[in-house]
């Protein structure tokens, strides 16, 4: 009888830790937005719910079961045409954080408090939305302030023009949201919260938790104020997926960081793909770019190839990175191991401060911070048609048209051979793209494509090299090649006096800008 007794409660006890390590909840039409399950409000079937590995769909009446461990971020995964309830600084809450010990005590900076055991139901309220497969969002790369003053920067240079925007969708900030001091995390949020509408935030290197020993733990401050590092959500015709890819400690050396994935990462990608149509537009938002900035295999290669292979198969791509402090478009094909139907684009998008909030102050006593190529600090606007979609970015301060910026010398000798050059700084060209100019309403002429340093870049740094005395800004960093130059020679056989240039650019979608400068022959 005891044995018979003792097997009982053995069961008991085997069948109470199997419901523990099993979340449960439920999908449902959240009609009145109060997101509780009320009488008349239905459950949603095929919704997809994750644990940040598995992907599991709900059942006809909204219900999900998902594996979970002492470490997981139970997430719905926001179906097209529904919304995700906000919180009270525009944070989107699709997640529940399950960490019934918490955080380690040690971090310098804390992640989540205890959380216990898990709930018996963990249900996530979707409110019914008239959602266009025609919308924008913008992209945010690096906010990045270290202090409350370059926060101030942010917010004066950036957020009070953006936030007059209308019609957009939602935001995405790619990553480094602040540099290093996660204590501003908290102040990044409020600040970005004038922006007034649904935020999605991608974890940077500067985001991340150093005094840790292991990967899964460097996001703990992370998760605590912005939920997943891994998840995806639907809006109209197109998938969105935001990733970590950073790797810390880098398992090269133990020390530092590398781009690349966990193998927990990468079957989240694989469920969570095995669940989108083929035909949707399938956008990829991380830090770090999948292609190698450095020469010295600064992703990981064999990662980059899994995550290629899983994707191979899907027409509609477009990969969304920052990190850089530059602006890019870079073209995946078989040397980078793409096997798909035709080159992955991936967009290396300018950011938001710029060359890290430095070089001389405007009118408005913010810093210049042109970036390192000479695209000047900004934000970019992602248009998406279905599964197609356009870029435009859009210099801060600047008109929207402003997308060309020309040099050229001020004044050449008539009649006399010259090497000074006009060069185009197209921000957001391409090799591939037709960049053109024209002297006095004359013939277009072709420019031709180059990768060098732009002119008034060197001209800015020169303002600190060649002063007599200290300036108190910061220096801007050195200067970079620019993927997206043009160059012609400058005209002399021309009549004394002023003429002006007029050069056009077409881009990858098909639309032209134009831009004029003037000289003077003497």
């Amino acid at each position: 009888m005891k044995k018979l007794i003792f097997v009982t409660l053995g069961l008991l006890f085997y069948c109470n830790v199997c419901a523990q390590s099993i979340a449960k909840g439920r999908i449902f039409e959240d009609i009145n937005k109060n997101s509780k399950i009320d009488k008349k409000e239905k459950g949603l079937a095929n919704v997809a719910v994750s644990n940040g590995k598995d992907v599991v769909l709900t059942d006809d009446e909204g219900y999900y079961q998902l594996p979970v461990e002492d470490d997981n971020i139970i997430f719905v995964i926001k179906p097209s045409g529904y919304s995700i309830p906000l919180d009270e600084n525009n944070l989107p809450k699709f997640y529940y954080i399950h960490k019934p010990n918490g955080s380690p005590e040690s971090l310098r900076y804390k992640g989540s408090a205890a959380t216990g055991a898990l709930p018996e139901s963990i249900d996530f309220g979707l409110i019914p939305t008239n959602e266009k497969d025609e919308f924008t969002a913008f992209l945010f790369g690096d906010p990045q302030p270290y202090n409350i003053k370059e926060l101030d920067y942010l917010s004066r240079g950036i957020i009070a023009e953006a936030s007059q925007e209308k019609n957009i969708s939602f935001g995405i900030s790619l990553g480094d949201l602040v540099g290093d001091t996660l204590d501003l995390h908290l102040p990044y949020i409020r600040t970005m919260k004038n922006m007034k509408m649904p935020w999605y935030n991608v974890m940077g290197n500067h985001d991340m938790n150093y005094d840790t020993t292991t990967d899964e733990m460097s996001d703990e401050n992370f998760e605590a104020y912005f939920g997943p590092a891994n998840f995806a959500f639907n809006y109209g015709q197109a998938h969105f997926i935001i990733l970590d890819d950073i790797l810390y400690p880098d398992p090269r050396d133990g020390k530092s960081y590398w781009a690349g994935f966990r193998p927990d990462q990468l079957d989240f990608i694989a469920n969570d793909l095995n669940q989108v149509s083929k035909d949707k537009l399938i956008v990829l938002a991380m830090h770090i770019p999948l292609f190698d900035e450095t020469g010295d295999e600064s992703f990981k290669t064999s990662d980059r190839h899994k995550l290629f292979e899983i994707l191979k198969d899907y027409p509609n791509i477009l990969t969304l990175s920052a990190h850089t402090h530059f602006q890019m478009q870079y073209f995946h094909d078989e040397k980078d191991g793409w096997k798909g139907s035709k080159p992955l684009h991936e967009y290396n998008v300018g950011t938001t401060s710029g060359d890290w909030y430095s070089g001389e102050m405007n009118e408005n006593g913010m810093p210049v911070s042109t970036m390192r190529d000479g695209t000047p600090k900004g934000y970019a606007f992602l248009n998406i048609s279905g599964n197609k979609y356009t870029i435009d970015y859009k210099a801060a301060g600047k008109p929207k048209e402003y997308q060309i910026e020309i040099f050229n010398p001020k004044v050449v000798a008539q009649n006399k051979n010259t090497s000074a050059q006009l060069v185009a700084n197209f921000f957001m060209g391409r090799s591939k793209d037709k960049v053109e100019y024209r002297v006095d309403n004359g013939e277009w002429k072709k420019m031709n494509y180059t990768k060098g340093i732009m002119p008034t870049y060197t001209e800015t740094l020169f303002k600190w090299d060649f002063a007599d005395k200290a300036k108190p800004e910061r220096r801007p960093s050195n200067a970079v090649l620019s993927s997206h130059l043009w160059t012609a020679g400058i005209p002399s056989k021309l009549p004394v006096g002023k003429h002006q240039i007029e050069v056009r650019a077409t881009d990858m979608f098909g639309r032209t800008f134009t831009q004029t400068s003037s000289y003077l022959i003497e």
